[in-house]
């Protein structure tokens, strides 16, 4: 896949995808993310292909208005840490630190986005691990290992063999969005399926989880709207 800028105000990043299986040219805007990708079949040039989405910039943009669009994280720009919204602002030192409501990173600007997303998904594993420890303790019940990922279709799993897998992106989410997501994959420690059990030992080793779950569905995906780095 490729990355090309297709200009006009906005300018709007395109992803060029080439499929063998595609038989015309398709352009689609992810509600996930925003992400525009163009899809292009075999024997059809880049050109032509970007001169098609150039023929469709203002639906290209109409449909990212609707989303939202993706937010690149820079010097100035605000994101969410554990839900409350913090500005990022220039640090000295060598270390990311929190203050009054700033996120204080330290190096050149060009730095602040990978060295930021390394802090949050730091801090992202140890309160997942911490999250994880405390409810597999009331579910008396260990997990093999914890890693985390930046998965778009799901916060978590949890292996047969009982390995945790996060989304480092909670971090960002209220802290009792985090909790849950840990209880409820911490849960198929026991239940591997999502049947009414499942669902009571969740209860009864997070409590009610519903406002939590909801928040999920309603305001998750604009989690993934953050791009620390080139790739988004």
């Amino acid at each position: 896949m490729g990355q090309h800028v297709l200009p006009g105000n906005p300018p709007v990043e395109i992803n060029l995808k080439r499929s063998p299986r595609a038989r015309r040219i398709s352009l689609r805007v992810s509600s996930l993310d925003g992400r525009v990708t163009l899809t292009l079949p075999r024997g059809v040039s880049d050109r032509e292909g970007l001169r098609f989405a150039g023929d469709k910039a203002d639906w290209i943009r109409t449909h990212l208005a609707r989303h939202g669009g993706l937010f690149p994280v820079a010097l100035g720009a605000t994101i969410p840490l554990a839900g409350v919204p913090h500005e990022i602002a220039p640090g000295t030192g060598r270390s990311v630190k929190v203050d009054e409501g700033r996120i204080l990173v330290p190096g050149a600007p060009d730095q602040v986005p990978t060295r930021l997303a390394a802090w949050l998904k730091t801090l992202a594993r140890d309160r997942l691990a911490r999250a994880s420890d405390h409810y597999a303790a009331r579910l008396g019940r260990s997990y093999s290992r914890l890693t985390l990922r930046d998965t778009r279709s799901r916060w978590g799993s949890c292996s047969a063999s009982g390995a945790l897998s996060y989304s480092w992106r909670l971090i960002l989410a209220p802290s009792e969005v985090l909790d849950y997501v840990a209880a409820h994959e911490v849960a198929h420690l026991k239940e591997m399926n999502h049947s009414s059990a499942f669902w009571d030992t969740v209860t009864r080793i997070h409590g009610p989880y519903e406002v939590q779950r909801g928040w999920l569905r309603s305001d998750g995906a604009a989690l993934h709207r953050y791009r620390f780095d080139a790739e988004g």
